[in-house]
């Protein structure tokens, strides 16, 4: 009764809060209504207008904000409603508390007044011809709209530079890159007013090693006069589809820490003007990096239209979770179609391209419009001037300042010498012609993106104007009719999983190498004589770089040509390679009783890793360790910050083994399992032996593997079935049984203490998951087959144009069923011709054995245009929502929308996905990035790998015919949901806790290394660093060793400190509880969270660690620092 009460009470209070909102609209219309019945100057009234655009503005975030209230006063009585129901009926899914501090990661404030999502659900993407301006619309003014205040215009040439597309890095490095740059420093010197701007740090680097002091003291000299600024600042300008948040952060850190040591500064804009599509974490990314200005391009030509003809192409860009504010950006959107000079004056393409003076008759390349550019002359200036006058000026009244940005450039520019005179020497005649006639009133200049920016913001702060606010990200871009960019999100698969096990390693190694130099320090006062600390340092360097070099927008995207990927691969693996050796000796020293042991011989390592991968375009294969009675030492790496029981598993040479903890020489339970040679041919002489092991945070634990007495090990037991055709299988030392006739009509089932599963004895393929509280879930997985249209645009590397029908069901050959149960793991393993699919269940206690894992080992070589995906079919009630994840780093609602293609409803997904309804939440973590989409209620699709024969007409010139043996690896939760909730709800969701720890175990999984030799090895004991692990939801995104000031490629003593607090959604609680913490307070103790270590000094910075954005040094104790849900927090600080 006392509940209902109050429900009425915040009934009345809403209805009242919005009658009040309304009435105050009103009253603000009949305030402005006077004002409009006067006579104003064209200046007048552009900023009365501009005033009055702001107020509907906030009137609008006003009612959106008043709909969301009523959403969740409905959502409230639903709740009540429906809740005590469920509790009178005994249900234990609603009793639940609360999770301590997901009240706090949910928390959010005044919304966008642009919503990305709703922007999607008002567009008809009709396409109808704009005319001159093809996807726009015809664009006029009357002429005296900038009597009052004059049009200015910053045209900032740029040259883009693809480090790998068509040529590899150093082949356009050789033939082009370095060209342009040496170009620039001849040029620019010529003329004060000349300017441009560079991005790619990689290539500018390589160019700065080369060229002698002289001409290192001629660029600051430039980058100081403002001539030269460096924009972003990053490795690469990176894809923001497919790179996980790491590497993103990671490429920035790499550009920024390079031009602070050689340049000294630190940028301020960013210019992403290739990307396919932009996310919202790489705008927290750059903000975080001391960014304050970004500019965009490739996004949906129907979405810049609607901005364009809203004057919204200039607005904040907001973090949908971000109640402070704090991380807003503005971000300035190219209108039109490229970012190439035909598209950038203006509106009609064939005038701009006349203004394109490298394409002057004679040259390269010449204007597909057939009117070409002409020499400007005294004769012709005035002319000319006022033709490009008229593009100017309607490309202006796209926006709502008479500031107006014009780049001047595209791929690989100003190569030649010749060039640069023809477009600096052409504009500045018109340049100057237009300062000779003020009645133009235009100024008109070159500029960097700095100068534009400060002339925007200048102008919004003498008009007392602010930008609307827009939250959401970009996908999936189109650039013309149904041509969707969804294809590039699966593109070259192996490649997009080899990127992640990079980065796997090398967080790993970077978290190894710093915490060894620390225990140095600690121990011997220095660094140790004889531990290669220098060339381990430039190993992490390498390693970085390589990463970075990868998030490209045409290299994790797999849109290079063949040539260029084999470049790349060959840099990871290598990368990998240099990055293990650093593992090993680090940990070598780390595990030593006695230090003084310590030997470094790079061709005796004294570990190796228990698996090889043998090159750059193939799949890891384990190293079996031969047993005898005398043990061996297997060492097992834990990167995370969580205490973990994970299965580790390696190959031996023996039936039955033993493994014990070297410390306390407990035995550690064990599994026996068969290593398949052949889908029905187990190996006689290696065999998989898999132990539980108990892993404190950031560990090197010592385990002891001997052979054990015959038939003495637990060994997985197998029944193999194949429907019609019954296999013979070689298998000697297992129990094999086949499906008697009654079995194979029924279902496969497996389970272990959190959950059951059902699959199909025909095909091995899931149907059905149970959990222990008693919720059911129908879900199914099927293969199916994506061919390309008919028409003459196909798909490729960049586009997903499928056939009409959509997907086609797989048919094949019936599979070879194999089902194994063990006391550790069981699994299913069903062998088609093009994929074999394994669902495993761990036995394991706590939240470790709530998920199923999924592996694919994919092989379509001998496909033609054809597209594999695995869908799976629940009876979640998702409707037309689901969420996926941008970049690792934050969830994002999806609504599959009918009126768009099939192709435009596929989303990047780099680490999860999820659907729920009010009752349950299905979770598909992943280890790679793939495209997702829900195309029906219920239903989760991901492609796994895509063979095309032809281009696909975007200036690759190949299709995409490299394909390899590739594997994915998944892991899918269930979860009951504590309330019921309105499908989709929040575009704020987030994760559950308990999705976030698995994701954690899945992207970063334990690392076995093993002594070469059983003879006469050194005393070890385990290295244990922390007393404790770290909240559940902080993450050590990083524990970086930063390069000496004073000595360049030398490891110094500080660190990049980097925590990332993940948001986690309150409905769902992990039962049992893990064994971490976690805290509704939004201060972290810095001196706790990594106990025992201790900080000597530790200061907050930006995220790239520039000192410029370096704050006092903290005074202990206790050191504090406030780190709210979803941000992430980088301090510059050195161990003790």
């Amino acid at each position: 009764m006392k509940s209902g009460r109050a429900l009425a009470v915040l009934v009345g209070g809403v209805f009242f809060l919005a009658v009040m909102s309304l009435y105050r609209m009103l009253d603000l219309m009949q305030g402005a209504e006077p004002q409009l019945r006067g006579e104003w100057s064209a200046g007048q009234f552009d900023q009365d207008l501009s005033r009055l655009r702001n107020k509907i503005d906030r009137l609008e975030r006003l009612l959106v904000s008043n709909n969301r209230m009523v959403a969740m006063l409905r959502d409230s009585l639903h709740i009540h409603k429906q809740g005590g129901a469920n509790k009178s009926a005994g249900s234990s899914h609603f009793q639940k508390e609360s999770l301590p501090g997901c009240r706090l990661a949910q928390q959010k404030d005044s919304p966008a007044s642009v919503q990305l999502l709703d922007v999607y659900d008002l567009l008809p993407f009709d396409n109808p011809d704009g005319g001159a301006w093809k996807q726009g619309f015809q664009i006029s003014y009357q002429g005296n709209e900038w009597a009052e205040q004059p049009l200015e215009l910053f045209l900032v040439p740029h040259s883009h530079n693809d480090p790998g597309w068509l040529k590899t890095f150093d082949g356009y490095y050789r033939d082009q890159t370095r060209h342009i740059l040496d170009n620039m420093l001849l040029k620019l010197g010529e003329d004060s007013r000349r300017k441009m701007v560079w991005a790619e740090i990689s290539y500018f680097s390589k160019w700065w090693n080369e060229i002698d002091e002289q001409k290192r003291a001629m660029v600051k000299r430039l980058v100081e006069a403002g001539q030269l600024e460096m924009v972003t600042g990053g490795w690469v300008m990176a894809d923001e589809a497919n790179s996980h948040y790491f590497a993103l952060l990671d490429q920035l850190m790499e550009g920024h820490q390079w031009l602070q040591t050689h340049l000294g500064v630190k940028p301020s804009t960013g210019w992403a003007i290739d990307p396919f599509g932009h996310s919202p974490s790489m705008t927290y990314l750059l903000k975080g990096a001391g960014l304050r200005n970004m500019v965009i391009q490739r996004i949906h030509y129907a979405v810049k239209k609607h901005f364009a003809s809203e004057k919204t192409l200039e607005f904040l860009w907001r973090q949908s979770w971000d109640s402070s504010h704090s991380s807003d950006i503005t971000c300035h959107m190219m209108p039109f179609y490229s970012y190439d000079v035909p598209h950038t004056c203006g509106p009609n393409p064939a005038v701009c391209c006349q203004f394109d003076f490298y394409r002057l008759p004679g040259g390269r390349i010449s204007c597909p419009w057939r009117i070409p550019p002409q020499p400007i002359t005294e004769r012709n200036v005035k002319e000319r001037a006022h033709l490009l006058l008229d593009q100017y000026r309607q490309k202006s009244r796209l926006f709502r300042t008479p500031v107006l940005l014009v780049p001047l450039g595209d791929d690989f520019r100003y190569v030649e010498s010749s060039e640069w005179d023809a477009q600096f020497n052409n504009y500045q005649k018109l340049f100057d012609y237009f300062d000779q006639h003020p009645e133009l009133h235009i100024k008109a200049r070159f500029g960097t993106l700095s100068d534009y920016f400060s002339a925007l913001h200048r102008h919004l702060g003498a008009a007392d104007s602010s930008l609307p606010t827009l939250s959401g990200d970009f996908f999936t871009y189109a650039d013309r009719d149904d041509h969707y960019w969804s294809g590039y999100y699966t593109s070259r698969p192996f490649y997009k999983r080899l990127d992640r096990a990079l980065e796997t390693t090398l967080r790993a190694t970077e978290i190894l190498f710093s915490l060894t130099l620390a225990e140095m320090r600690r121990s011997h006062g220095d660094l140790v004589a004889g531990f290669p600390a220098r060339e381990h340092f430039q190993r992490l360097v390498e390693g970085r770089r390589s990463l970075g070099l990868f998030q490209h927008h045409d290299g994790i995207t797999g849109t290079g040509r063949d040539p260029v990927v084999v470049d790349y691969g060959t840099r990871l693996f290598h990368a990998i390679l240099n990055l293990r050796q650093v593992q090993q000796s680090s940990a070598h020293w780390l595990l030593l009783l006695d230090k003084n042991q310590y030997q470094h011989d790079p061709s005796k390592p004294f570990l190796q890793t228990d698996d090889v991968i043998p090159a750059q375009d193939a799949l890891p294969q384990k190293t079996p360790l031969v047993l005898s009675d005398e043990p061996r030492t297997l060492v097992v790496y834990n990167p995370t910050e969580q205490r973990r029981s994970s299965v580790v598993s390696v190959v031996v040479s023996s039936p039955d083994a033993r493994v014990v903890d070297s410390e306390t020489a407990q035995p550690m339970p064990v599994q026996i399992s068969a290593v398949w040679v052949e889908p029905h041919q187990a190996s006689s002489e290696a065999f998989q032996l898999s132990f539980i092991a108990e892993l404190p945070p950031l560990s090197l634990t010592v385990y002891h593997v001997t052979k054990a007495p015959a038939g003495s090990t637990p060994r997985s037991s197998y029944v193999i079935h194949r429907h019609g055709n019954p296999p013979s299988v070689a298998a000697q030392h297992f129990q094999v049984s086949r499906l008697e006739a009654a079995e194979a009509a029924a279902q496969l089932t497996l389970s272990n203490k959190q959950l059951q599963l059902w699959s199909s004895a025909e095909t091995g393929l899931l149907q059905m998951l149970r959990l222990s509280s008693g919720l059911v879930r129908r879900v199914q997985v099927k293969f199916l087959w994506y061919g390309t249209t008919t028409n003459r645009d196909k798909s490729g590397a960049y586009l997903f144009l499928p056939g009409q029908g959509g997907a086609q069901p797989y048919t094949s050959e019936p599979p070879l069923v194999r089902v194994s149960k063990g006391p550790i793991f069981s699994d299913i393993t069903s062998c088609f011709k093009h994929v074999t699919h394994r669902v495993r269940l761990y036995h394991l206690e706590g939240h470790s054995g709530k998920s199923l894992e999924i592996s694919n080992t994919v092989d379509i070589r001998a496909e033609v245009n054809r597209e594999l995906v695995m869908r799976l079919e629940s009876d979640v009630a998702s409707g037309n929502r689901f969420h996926t994840d941008l970049n690792g780093f934050q969830m994002q609602e999806r609504r599959t929308l009918e009126k768009l293609p099939l192709q435009a409803n596929f989303y990047p997904m780099s680490s999860s996905s999820f659907l729920q309804d009010s009752l349950s939440r299905l979770t598909l973590l992943s280890a790679q990035s793939q495209a997702v989409a829900s195309l029906h209620s219920g239903e989760l699709e991901v492609v796994l790998d895509r063979r095309l024969q032809q281009d696909d007409n975007r200036g690759l010139g190949q299709g995409v015919t490299d394909n390899k043996l590739t594997g994915s690896l998944y892991h899918l939760l269930l979860e009951d949901r504590k309330a019921p909730q309105d499908v989709g709800g929040s575009s704020t969701d987030h994760l559950s806790l308990l999705a976030h720890l698995d994701s954690l175990s899945l992207c970063h999984p334990p690392i076995t290394m093993f002594a070469q030799s059983n003879s006469q090895l050194p005393k070890l004991r385990p290295f244990l660093p922390l007393h404790s692990p770290l909240p559940c939801d902080i993450h050590l995104l990083n524990l970086r060793t930063l390069e000496r000031e004073q000595e360049a490629g030398a490891p110094s003593q500080e660190v990049a400190l980097l925590l990332h607090r993940k948001g986690f959604e309150c409905s769902s609680a992990p039962e049992p509880p893990p064994q971490c913490t976690w805290s509704v307070h939004e201060e972290v103790n810095l001196d706790d969270l990594l106990s025992p270590l201790q900080f000597r000094s530790i200061r907050r910075s930006g995220l790239t660690l520039l000192r410029d954005h370096d704050e006092p040094a903290r005074q202990p104790p206790p050191r504090l620092a406030k780190l709210r849900p979803m941000e992430i927090a980088a301090f510059r600080a050195v161990l003790d």
